[in-house]
């Protein structure tokens, strides 16, 4: 039995889910709605304030969905409580960010500046203008946006300048002049 999949889901007050009959999941809460169609085959039942996720056999099909869709659900109800976020670090001389209205203006060694928009329920703070932070209630579309930012300028080995994560460790390389 999957560990993560027989594990239950706590739903905290004030959130609503509804499952249809094409299990179609709705969770609605303070942040906002999220919906997802899960798999035919694996039953989502809600006994009253806990999720529980089971499927109909040990079958390897079963098995790999059963343990997916409760963290599908598991990040839905997350999302719509707390949300998600993801840091961005944006290293390098003349390297910055800055917040204009919706958009986010990176100026990042380019000869032109690189303008990314605000997506459906993602947002981004600017704390400095070194930093980047993408806020949304969808895990996946929070990591995508994220993603698509640093694929504009990826870390290079050398010294270490482009937009990487925040937590993300730079394997450096020495440079010519050090392999003497």
């Amino acid at each position: 039995m999957s560990r993560i999949g027989r594990a239950p889901i706590s739903v905290p007050a004030g959130v609503e889910i509804k499952i249809s009959d094409s299990n179609l999941i709705t969770v609605k809460g303070p942040k906002g709605t999220l919906e997802r169609e899960i798999s035919p085959s694996i039953t989502v039942a809600v006994d009253g304030s806990v999720i529980n996720v089971t499927r109909p056999s040990d079958d390897p099909v079963h098995r790999s969905l059963h343990g997916l869709t409760r963290t599908l659900v598991n990040n839905m109800v997350v999302g719509v409580t707390e949300g998600f976020k993801k840091e961005l670090e944006v290293n390098g001389v003349g390297f910055r960010a800055i917040k204009d209205g919706t958009k986010l203006v990176l100026n990042i060694g380019y000869s032109h500046q690189v303008i990314v928009e605000e997506a459906n329920g993602i947002t981004f703070d600017v704390p400095s203008a070194n930093k980047v932070i993408v806020v949304g209630i969808d895990k996946q579309a929070v990591g995508q946006v994220a993603a698509d930012i640093r694929k504009k300028r990826p870390p290079e080995p050398y010294k270490g300048k482009g937009i990487k994560y925040a937590n993300e460790v730079i394997r450096r390389k020495e440079g010519k002049t050090g392999a003497k």
